[in-house]
């Protein structure tokens, strides 16, 4: 029996009770890959890859998990595929989802990657797009929930616990803000004057989900987990001198992995770039999950292509 359509484009677009589902079957299909367990619950069906944006942990992950579940994967790039240049976003996604049965896009608006869905026959998954990157937050809850939680009860340890958040008012600060309305933990941000987080993009109405600091330390200040990106994001490497001054003082140093609490995480999404967003000290530090964090991406989004196509199981 098919399954009614559902899309992944942003955070909200899962209940609560789809994610404590989601981060259980993500330990289940993690368990099997470390045992070399075959789970092919794909077989036949295939996924495509749209990629308007340079990546490496968003393909891997996708590529090596659809195949690992027994599915094939259609890689397409701006430079070769249609999408939006000669053809119509709407068009090109008319075609594509009668010759496939999923498709990943990462791309720059998520206006983009809503017109593509908004005319898919097929589920649409947001890889990233300049205001969310929700498959990045999904690694992080599920990296937190193994380190310092219990899968089988997996939302429980997230229940009034706070994020810090360091550096940009980015797509990855949306989803975070998003995550914490849904599954009720609070996000301190703190970002430098003129990249703050645009709580209409994170469409976010709970104020009580955030906190702003404009001081990082004080953001820091009893954090469960502290996270950071890159100061410049794909897309804006234009403002990349103009950046490096404004957030020089929001470089996630010892300082602010102390004020936190002893047993904080640190977590950077990847690529990151030591000296600038995150110190050596702390990246490569006894308090970083960035390497789980990683890998973690295969195993939440297989559970979530899993999900999407098959529902629960």
């Amino acid at each position: 029996m098919s399954q009614p359509l559902k899309h992944y484009l942003q955070f909200s677009d899962f209940t609560a009770d789809d994610y404590a589902y989601l981060f259980t079957r993500a330990a289940l299909i993690k368990q099997k890959f470390k045992a070399y367990d075959k789970h092919q619950p794909l077989t036949d069906r295939t996924l495509a890859m749209i990629f308007e944006k340079a990546s490496t942990r968003t393909r891997i992950s996708f590529e090596a998990g659809m195949y690992q579940m027994g599915g094939a994967v259609v890689h397409l790039t701006t430079g070769d595929s249609q999408l939006g240049r000669a053809e119509p976003i709407e068009d090109s996604a008319k075609v594509i989802s009668r010759m496939v049965d999923l498709v990943m896009i990462r791309t720059y608006e998520q206006t983009k990657i809503e017109r593509f869905a908004a005319n898919s026959r097929v589920p649409v998954i947001n890889g990233l797009t300049n205001e969310f990157h929700p498959c990045q937050i999904l690694a992080d809850l599920f990296t937190f929930i193994e380190h310092r939680g219990d899968v089988s009860q997996p939302l429980a340890c997230l229940k009034g616990k706070v994020v810090a958040w360091v550096g940009d008012g980015n797509n990855m600060a949306n989803t975070w803000l998003q995550a914490a309305d849904l599954l009720g933990f609070t996000v301190h941000v703190s970002t430098p004057g003129g990249y703050e987080v645009n709580q209409s993009v994170a469409g976010v109405a709970n104020n009580g989900c955030f906190k702003v600091f404009a001081d990082p330390l004080a953001a820091c200040k009893d954090a469960d987990l502290v996270t950071t990106d890159v100061w410049t994001s794909m897309g804006y490497e234009a403002e990349n001198e103009a950046r490096r001054t404004a957030f020089a003082a929001w470089c996630v140093d010892e300082a602010m992995m102390a004020a936190a609490k002893p047993d904080a995480l640190f977590m950077h999404c990847l690529p990151a770039h030591r000296g600038e967003e995150v110190q050596a000290a702390v990246i490569d530090g006894p308090q970083s999950v960035v390497w789980d964090e990683a890998e973690n991406r295969l195993h939440v989004q297989k559970a979530l292509m899993e999900l999407l196509l098959l529902g629960r199981l």
